[in-house]
């Protein structure tokens, strides 16, 4: 049951939202929150939002991404710049130390175990991350809006 469809991503510096989904379009919907999340989204913007309100825009202006929730309640979540650095070989066993220490990251990758709760929450439980410092975390992020074709 995978569509594709657009996703805005919103995260403060820890990763997690803090806006709620309005009464109105939760009442509206047919089927579980869980059910309306499974499929694949496309990314289409992705803002962290600072404690201070300010938002950064880590990944650029048109990042590159995708996210997959399963019906058994496994996940996906993978961002990039869509102008990511090249590095002069296209075999990854080949760069040169010099190349690899002076790329940026510019790009995010990270799957794991969800789960909705009743008030919009998705609940992520971090098995694996391209940072290291993120697995073994749990991270939130709040539904503020979610149709056939929209996920923000």
């Amino acid at each position: 049951m995978n569509r594709h469809a657009t996703l805005t991503m919103t995260a403060t510096t820890l990763g997690c939202l803090a806006v709620g989904l309005s009464a109105s379009v939760s009442l509206a919907q047919q089927k579980s929150l869980k059910e309306q999340l499974v499929g694949t989204w496309m990314l289409v913007s992705s803002d962290q939002v600072r404690q201070d309100g300010s938002k950064l825009r880590r990944f650029g202006v048109n990042p590159k991404g995708i996210n997959v929730f399963d019906a058994t309640g496994r996940f996906f979540i993978m961002v990039a710049t869509a102008d990511n650095s090249k590095i002069a070989t296209r075999e990854p066993n080949e760069t040169n130390s010099e190349e690899v220490g002076g790329l940026i990251v510019e790009s995010i990758a990270y799957y794991g175990t969800y789960t909705v709760n009743d008030v919009n929450v998705i609940n992520l439980h971090l098995e694996a991350s391209t940072f290291p410092n993120q697995i073994g975390t749990d991270q939130k992020r709040t539904i503020t809006s979610l149709t056939a074709d929209e996920l923000t």
